[in-house]
């Protein structure tokens, strides 16, 4: 009997003590990821705990008033330390996780200058203990490893309100694109090829003349790498020898920011540093990399953290970077979106990919799918861009879709207001859509806006490379062409174009060339038979508002305000 009622009390106070903090965090593991065992109960970890921020709904009012030009405060972007004021966790949240991190002897901790987030230090058994239910192996991946738990997480009730996620225990790091694949697709396929993009080719096509280069002293952009990715400066040198001649541009990085890795140059990494510098020519550069120091960390957060903790930083950043909605908790998805508001109500302009996998596919069961948006592509505090391909594949003419193009509806964020008015004209005019049970219809739709994605000719370990596709390509152009823009506002005492989607949307499309061809891929199934959506005059899922048209988007944007 005694037994019994000890047990009882055992497990009743552990249900009472623990609560899931992220209940819907997808925890399967990755098939490319092989577990190698268990790790020891005294191997180091570091975590990061995201304490729960106040004034969340005021920061996301602020933000939209700065980036509409119709409000009397556009452009009054905050400084970190007006950010930090605003969104940082009240007294008695940092206090109860504290207490609660140092009654279980965590004390190696660290924050950052908004301090809702703490990265902590602790060896496996504290982990464990601090986190019941999880437990901890080692996995490996083309040589990286990683630790990471199988089982889902809990914390203790008393620190549930004051925590959005811990950050470590889950969410492996999504697998990048193979830029190589994509060629390889497109040789089966039949696709036909141009003669290769170069900065040239996309100058002429968007309009950028030699004289469209950056001159302004507070000027700058970036790109951020993950998943082992890095440049070699000897490869943009070479880049810029072979495809720059006609333009005043930069040869080297202003700025790396983390420690680059060692071996061969990243593909992606090298399309991604010698497209923005050779669009936003002459403009000054930082590269973001993680060479996975912090293995049981995740990447993509980590940059986050370095944005919340750095004074100045670019104004306008691109990611080729994503990861399937469905794989990452909601509470994960809405932190990170409070991250960008962060960014975008200091005038930074975050640019991402929409991803090469069309509207994507999920299978739920036998005969029924679904699409499957991306995410950060599909968050309402980002601007993402997809892709077009030339309609003559070998004359620099008009832009159809580009079939890889990601693009869709979000399932988990509503659409934001500014793209309302846009998204239910295409849903009403289009004449043949998807089925709406793979898509839905309220979602934050994406693209925002497109560029070319296929057939890029870049160097990389001093070799050049032809024929380099996706939305990889598409993004860090956006973004170059974006800068040059900054540049003209500066010059003018203007501020920096900041979150640019509702000014985008209010544009209706003025300032880009329209794309109205082309449809991109999906499921293979009976009911789609692999198409997404179709593109059409306006604001479409494939390629948003359209592609760059430098002269007039800029006179567009170059308000005198």
């Amino acid at each position: 009997m005694r037994i019994l009622l000890a047990f009882c009390v055992l497990i009743c106070s552990s249900l009472v003590l623990g609560e899931h903090l992220e209940a819907d965090q997808d925890i399967l593991i990755p098939e490319d990821w092989t577990r190698v065992g268990r790790i020891a109960p005294t191997e180091k970890l570091e975590l990061t705990f995201a304490l729960r921020q106040q004034n969340v709904d005021q920061l996301e009012h602020l933000l939209l008033l700065v980036s509409d030009p119709e409000s009397a405060q556009y452009g009054k972007h905050l400084t970190l330390e007006e950010v930090s004021a605003l969104v940082r966790p009240s007294q008695l949240t940092q206090k109860v996780v504290r207490h609660w991190l140092q009654s279980h002897g965590v004390t190696d901790c660290q924050t950052i200058l908004t301090q809702d987030f703490l990265q902590c230090t602790m060896n496996t058994q504290v982990a464990e203990a601090l986190l019941p239910g999880i437990e901890f192996h080692r996995y490996v991946r083309d040589g990286i490893s990683l630790v990471r738990s199988s089982s889902a997480y809990q914390v203790h009730e008393d620190v549930l309100q004051h925590l959005d996620f811990v950050g470590g225990v889950h969410r492996f790091p999504p697998k990048g694109q193979d830029l190589n694949e994509v060629l390889t697709k497109r040789r089966r396929s039949g696709a036909k090829f141009h003669l290769g993009n170069t900065p040239a080719t996309l100058r002429s096509r968007y309009n950028l003349t030699a004289a469209d280069v950056g001159s302004a002293q507070n000027n700058s952009q970036a790109v951020a790498q993950f998943l082992e990715q890095f440049y070699h400066p000897a490869d943009l040198a070479e880049f810029m020898t072979l495809f720059g001649r006609s333009f005043q541009h930069l040869s080297k990085i202003d700025r790396v920011v983390g420690v680059q890795g060692a071996g061969k140059a990243g593909l992606e990494a090298s399309l991604d540093v010698e497209y923005i510098m050779s669009t936003g020519a002459n403009i000054p550069t930082w590269v973001f990399t993680n060479p996975g120091r912090h293995e049981t960390q995740e990447p993509f957060l980590q940059w986050m953290l370095l944005l919340s903790n750095m004074t100045d930083i670019p104004w306008v950043h691109t990611i080729s970077y994503g990861d399937d909605e469905d794989s990452l908790s909601s509470a994960y998805m809405m932190r990170i979106n409070t991250e960008f508001m962060k960014a975008g109500v200091r005038g930074i302009s975050m640019l991402f990919a929409s991803g090469d996998s069309g509207a994507g596919c999920r299978h739920l069961t036998k005969g029924e799918n679904s699409f499957r948006p991306s995410f950060p592509a599909s968050s309402p505090y980002v601007t993402t861009v997809g892709g077009t391909s030339f309609k003559n594949p070998f004359k620099v003419t008009y832009e159809v879709t580009d079939y890889i193009s990601g693009g869709g509806f979000s399932n988990v964020f509503k659409m934001p207001d500014y793209q309302v008015g846009a998204v239910e004209g295409y849903l009403k005019a289009v004449s043949r859509l998807p089925p709406k049970t793979y898509f839905n219809t309220s979602g934050r739709a994406y693209p925002d806006i497109a560029a070319l994605s296929d057939n890029y000719w870049v160097v990389t370990d001093r070799v050049p490379i032809p024929w380099v596709s996706g939305t990889s390509a598409s993004t860090p152009v956006v973004g170059g062409i974006l800068s040059l823009i900054n540049d003209q506002r500066f010059l003018k005492g203007l501020p920096s174009l900041g979150f640019l989607n509702p000014r985008l949307y209010q544009l209706q499309g003025q300032g880009l060339f329209d794309v109205t061809d082309g449809c991109h891929l999906s499921c293979l199934d009976e009911q789609v038979q692999g198409q997404g959506f179709c593109a059409a005059p306006s604001w479409d899922p494939v390629t948003g508002w359209g592609t760059p048209n430098y002269p007039a988007l800029l006179a567009a944007l170059v308000l005198e305000k």
